[in-house]
């Protein structure tokens, strides 16, 4: 089926008025969870051979994130459609207003490649749920997962949501169709492609792109404790995540305490030796692996000024970067661009408020991690800098807490998703207002105006002056 077809039958089902009932939303919802728990081993393999993921990375990051956020959304999904009723002003009473939900039309998902299956999937929960039809574009970068959804999909979500297989030419066609929703996560240069395109329809859009996430740690924490939680964070699926720590801000006490700790938790958690890990995933391909090899060779090389602290080896063949990190300044080739990859920087600031200017001085990044014990460092970073999602203590998590927003801000992205969100994200709110012809209290606002026509007016419809307290 092309592309045009394709998008042409989602628009006739949405048109058709089917997936406008709770009822309808609902059973989407449940195929598709019944499609992630009956075929998690199939949607697993794929992501083993797309990134070498562990099966049970895959059921948390991924499989299992999802099933999760169905059954959250299915348990609220009613009373957050509910109407919100909205208060009268005198001058209209007698009179009922509230704002209602209602689906935007068909809607495109773009999605990026590290997260394959999750990345696609949980926005288009959110855009069933709100009563929409979803046309969906796997990466081609991740052809397994690409192909496993291509195969299931249509067994459990035919008419709901259709999968378009293929690449660059299959994306610029559809961002020529005609939507109502455009959802893109990837990069920000895609992200201003996406955008331009969907100008000329005047479609909304919602991206979720990335940038440099940065760290701050300070002495009055657990080290031991602070490690685990970074290197978990940073080398989970090697380094390939959206919000994972890019870089580390401390000063060079804070940092060497840390720098002594991180080898011990990488050791944890991908043993001495993590090329024979089988936890430890690999790089997405060839390009990916020589651009960030090279920025690695290239800060490491004689006359850089970086400390190697732990890890450094690569292996082309098996698109293979061990979990390293090091000392750098802030003008290394590691910091002028997102890493992701499994290589963590160190860059020693001389204090909190050279931190914060550090941070404020690039684009606003996606995620902000802070480990400090000190409440007045939180509150600095809570009033001071400004990010998609700032997190005290551990990385990454937030994304799992389904009542919290997920989206980036400025370079990071626009718009946002998960849960409740997603609902807000993929609806129309709508403006209803209900006022009974009897009585007819508009006659006491209707023309011709007289004296005490322009003194009711003013008492109903202008607001008072404020009392001075002076």
């Amino acid at each position: 089926m092309s592309v045009e077809t394709t998008v042409a039958a989602a628009r006739t089902a949405f048109n058709s008025g089917i997936t406008r009932p709770h009822a309808w939303r609902i059973q989407q919802l449940t195929a598709m969870n019944r499609m992630l728990r009956e075929h998690g081993d199939d949607f697993a393999d794929a992501l083993a051979a797309d990134l070498g993921k562990h099966p049970t990375e895959s059921w948390l990051t991924e499989i299992g994130f999802l099933t999760s956020e169905i059954s959250h959304v299915i348990k609220h999904l009613e009373g957050w459609l509910a109407p919100r009723r909205a208060a009268v002003p005198v001058a209209l009473q007698p009179a009922k207003a509230s704002t209602i939900l209602e689906p935007l039309g068909v809607v495109l998902v773009i999605a990026p490649w590290n997260y394959p299956i999750q990345l696609l999937l949980a926005p288009v929960i959110g855009a069933l749920a709100a009563g929409n039809t979803v046309v969906a574009k796997p990466s081609e970068i991740a052809p397994a997962s690409s192909a496993a959804l291509a195969h299931w999909v249509p067994e459990y979500l035919a008419g709901a949501l259709s999968i378009v297989e293929g690449g660059v030419p299959e994306t610029t066609e559809l961002l020529e169709q005609r939507f109502d929703h455009i959802f893109y996560t990837g990069n920000a240069r895609v992200g201003r492609i996406v955008m331009t395109a969907a100008a000329q329809q005047l479609t909304p859009v919602t991206l979720e792109l990335g940038g440099k996430s940065p760290v701050y740690i300070d002495e009055t924490v657990n080290m031991a404790a602070a490690a685990r939680r970074i290197a978990w964070g940073k080398f989970m699926n090697a380094g390939q995540t959206c919000v994972a720590p890019d870089y580390v801000l401390g000063t060079s006490h804070a940092l060497a305490a840390l720098a002594a700790e991180l080898p011990h938790a990488i050791a944890e958690l991908y043993g001495l030796d993590p090329a024979h890990s089988v936890a430890y995933g690999r790089i997405i391909h060839d390009d990916a692996f020589a651009r960030i090899a090279g920025m690695l060779a290239g800060d490491l090389a004689e006359g850089t000024g970086s400390v190697l602290v732990s890890g450094g080896s690569t292996d082309a063949a098996t698109r293979y970067i061990e979990p390293t990190v090091l000392h750098v300044d802030a003008q290394a080739q590691l910091m002028d661009s997102e890493i992701f990859g499994p290589v963590l920087p160190l860059v020693t600031i001389g204090s909190l408020a050279e931190a914060i200017t550090f941070i404020n001085a690039r684009d606003k990044p996606l995620s902000l991690y802070v480990f400090s014990e000190d409440r007045a460092v939180r509150t600095q970073f809570t009033e001071q800098t400004s990010s998609g999602a700032l997190n005290f203590g551990v990385p990454v998590a937030h994304l799992s807490v389904p009542g919290l927003p997920f989206g980036g801000v400025g370079e990071s992205g626009m718009g946002s998703y998960h849960g409740h969100h997603s609902i807000e994200t993929f609806s129309h709110h709508k403006a209803v207002l209900e006022k009974s012809l009897a009585p007819d209290t508009l006659a006491l606002i209707y023309p011709p105006f007289g004296v005490l026509k322009k003194q009711l007016i003013k008492r109903l419809v202008a607001p008072s002056k404020p009392h001075s307290k002076n």
